[in-house]
Formats: structure tokens, C-alpha cells, sequence
């Protein structure tokens, strides 16, 4: 009895791992699928006109973004492998101990059998129950052979559903053997392709040692030019703060000098910026299709790790033609010119500012209401990288936020 509760115990181990295993292949498969759409994001944005002129630098950090993405495309496919494997071992397993069961299952059915069998040859029921000394044996005698007929039948039962089960899992084990051939050979594949662009990389990368100096000059400017638009927008957002705070007051007191940077907040801002934090890492991306080319905060410079880069907030690399658009209903707060960096829209969303550079041929102007997902305007093309560029911001009150954290898988 305690081997058969040890047998009934490890296989609810077993299920429960199972359970967990086809989980964790399915946030595998998933991120899998976000990396292969990421992958085609970036051919499609970064690499589809062969032909356009492109800066050395900007071929450099497109081939680094393609063979970031591949690596985790090889990393998580290794992992869904790994976790196949380990899902096929604990299959294996469990086959083994529903063997051992159904065996004894099998063997206690047949002694079942051989024993009723003997009973009926010996003497019949109708005799078994005459021969009782009272009513009360009598009875007994019937609810016995009503239990053993009962037993009998369970046991079959249960044997059935044993050797179904064994079945079940032979056919989940070709099937999971077949998907992780298929992972192994896709892996193969993206190995050959990861170690054509490391070359093609290391071909240029060389090309731009030669000249280190000019490069890193080239670099540094990019970098100049990006803290300044950083800084423009700094400024933008504190005028436009203390413009929109002008003849009110933040929470019932006139505002001073230290709540400048913060947004006096009506009932009806107070909610939509409410309404704005709830979906937190959920919001739509700024254009329909993009890449993320440049990271808030700072970063090494892949071609050269000595240099640094920083960014207030994100570039993004899309298609020609690509329409930005408003991750968020809220009020068209600004919309002015800045050297460099063509038109820039800013849209208020209570305390929260979100911000859209590069853009022409807009299609808002201050003070009109927008949706989530409303254009706003073209996306240019930017002179120094050849890509179509947008720096996209986004800001609480006056503090500069991490976009990553708001869009929706960026």
C-alpha cells in the first residue's frame, strides 16, 4: 500500500511539473515570436534600401542592432530546447511508473479473475447464498458480491485510463522531439547568419579604426547635437509648465519657485493623468512600425567603447513616409521649431508631457484635442544618419522619464 501512495505521489510531482514546464514553453515561445518580429522590424527599417547613402557609423550600429536581436533569438530558442528536454526526461519518467502501476494493476486484475472464476466453479451464487445460517449473512453475503463486482469493474476502468494515459504521452513525446529537432536545426541556421554579420561588422569596425580620430570626432558631435535638443526640450517643458501654471495654483496655494517644474492639476488633469499611469507599459508605440536605434540614459558607443552616448529619451528609426502618432488622449500643449530637429509636438496628458521630434507636414496644432493612436505628423529624414529619425520624450511634470518603461514592449 505505501509503494502504490509513493507511485500516486511522485506522479502528482511529476504533473505538476509538467504543468509548469508547458508554461514556461509557452512565455518562451512567445518571447521567441517578439524576437522574430523584432528581427523583421529591423530588416524591413533599417536595411530594406540597400542602395540609400548611409553614414559608416549609422551601417555599424544597424548591423549591432540586428546581431543584438539575433543573439537573444538564439538565446531563448537554446532555452525552449533546454526546457523540451527536460519536459521529454519527466515524460520518460512518468511512463516508466505508469508502467510499474499498470503492471500491478494488471497483475491484481488477473488474480481477481482467476479467483472469481474458481468461485463460480465450486459453487454457485445461488448456493453461496443458501448456504447461509441467517437472513442477516445472507445479506451481507449479497452486498459483498455487489462490492467485488464493483471492484472489478473499476479496476478495468482503471486500467483503461492508464494505458490511455500511456499513449497520450508516447504521442506527446514524438511530437516534442519533432519541435525540438525543429529548434536545434533554426538555431543552427541563425548561427550561420549571426556569424555573417559579426564579420560584415568586423569588416567595418576595422574600416573605422583606421580612422579612429575622425570617427570619434564624428561621434562626439552626434552627441553634442543630441544634448542639445535634450536640453531644448529640457527647456521647452519648463516654459510650457510655467506658462500653463500662470494665474493658478497648486493645491490650493499660489505657485512658488520650488513647485515651478510641477503642473497645476484640476479635477479633470488629475484623472486623465491617472488614467495616463494605469497604462504604464502598455501604451502604443509613436509610429506603427519602428525600431528603437537609440536608449534613454547612456550607453557605450558600439563601434568604439571608450565613447559614450546619453539620450533624454529614445530615437526611433522607421520607415519613409512613417506617420507619428499620440500614445495617449490629451491636449496639444506645443508645437514649435527647432533647429536640426524640424517640428516637435508636445501633448499633455495631465502632469504627464509626451514628445514627438523630427516631424513635418503636421497634421495638429496647439490647443487641439488628440486620441491615442491620432497622426500628428510625417516622420523626416534625419540629414547626419540617413534614417527616418524620431526622438520621442516622455516627461512628468519636469522630470525626464525612461519611454521604455510606458510603451508597450519597446
Amino acid at each position: 500500500m505505501s509503494k502504490r501512495i509513493y507511485i500516486v505521489f511522485f506522479l502528482f510531482l511529476l504533473a505538476a511539473q509538467g504543468f509548469a514546464q508547458v508554461d514556461k514553453q509557452k512565455d518562451l515561445e512567445r518571447k521567441r515570436q517578439n524576437i522574430l518580429n523584432e528581427i523583421k522590424q529591423i530588416e524591413v527599417v533599417l536595411f530594406k534600401t540597400r542602395g540609400e547613402k548611409k553614414s559608416l557609423l549609422t551601417e555599424v550600429e544597424d548591423i549591432d542592432q540586428r546581431i543584438s536581436a539575433r543573439q537573444n533569438l538564439i538565446k531563448v530558442t537554446n532555452q525552449q530546447a533546454n526546457y523540451l528536454s527536460r519536459t521529454i526526461n519527466n515524460n520518460l519518467a512518468q511512463m516508466e511508473q505508469l508502467r510499474e502501476e499498470l503492471k500491478e494493476l494488471k497483475e491484481d486484475y488477473a488474480a481477481m479473475i482467476n479467483k472469481s472464476y474458481k468461485s463460480k466453479s465450486q459453487q454457485s451464487r445461488v448456493l453461496f447464498l443458501l448456504s447461509s445460517e441467517s437472513f442477516l449473512q445472507a445479506y451481507k453475503r449479497v452486498q459483498y458480491m455487489k462490492q467485488y463486482t464493483e471492484y472489478r469493474k473499476k479496476q478495468g476502468v482503471t486500467i483503461k485510463e492508464k494505458s490511455d494515459k500511456l499513449m497520450t504521452i508516447n504521442t506527446d513525446l514524438i511530437a516534442q522531439r519533432k519541435q525540438k529537432d525543429v529548434l536545434i536545426s533554426e538555431n543552427k541556421k541563425e548561427k550561420k547568419k549571426l556569424e555573417a554579420e559579426r564579420k560584415s561588422q568586423e569588416s567595418l569596425v576595422a574600416t573605422l579604426k583606421k580612422d579612429e580620430g575622425k570617427f570619434a570626432s564624428q561621434i562626439k558631435k552626434k552627441q553634442r547635437e543630441a544634448s542639445k535638443l535634450d536640453k531644448e526640450i529640457d527647456d521647452l517643458i519648463k516654459a510650457a509648465i510655467a506658462k500653463a501654471n500662470k494665474g493658478t495654483s497648486v493645491k490650493g496655494n499660489t505657485v512658488s519657485t520650488a513647485s515651478r517644474d510641477l503642473f497645476a492639476m484640476t479635477p479633470e488633469a488629475r484623472e486623465l493623468a491617472n488614467s495616463f499611469t494605469s497604462n504604464k507599459g502598455k501604451l502604443p508605440w509613436p509610429v506603427e512600425q519602428g525600431v528603437v536605434v537609440g536608449k534613454f540614459g547612456t550607453h557605450k558607443v558600439p563601434s568604439n567603447p571608450n565613447l559614450t552616448r546619453s539620450n533624454s529619451g529614445v530615437e526611433i528609426a522607421t520607415q519613409e513616409d512613417a506617420i507619428a502618432r499620440a500614445v495617449f488622449n490629451g491636449e496639444v500643449m506645443e508645437v514649435q521649431q527647432i533647429k536640426g530637429s524640424n517640428k516637435v509636438v508636445m501633448i499633455r496628458h495631465g502632469n504627464y508631457i509626451s514628445i514627438y521630434s523630427n516631424l513635418s507636414g503636421l497634421k495638429v496644432k496647439k490647443g487641439d484635442k488628440v486620441t491615442t493612436k491620432q497622426p500628428l505628423g510625417t516622420v523626416s529624414k534625419n540629414a547626419a544618419s540617413g534614417r527616418f529619425l524620431m526622438k520621442f520624450y516622455v516627461y512628468k511634470d519636469g522630470s525626464k522619464l525612461n519611454p521604455a518603461d510606458w510603451i508597450f514592449r519597446m
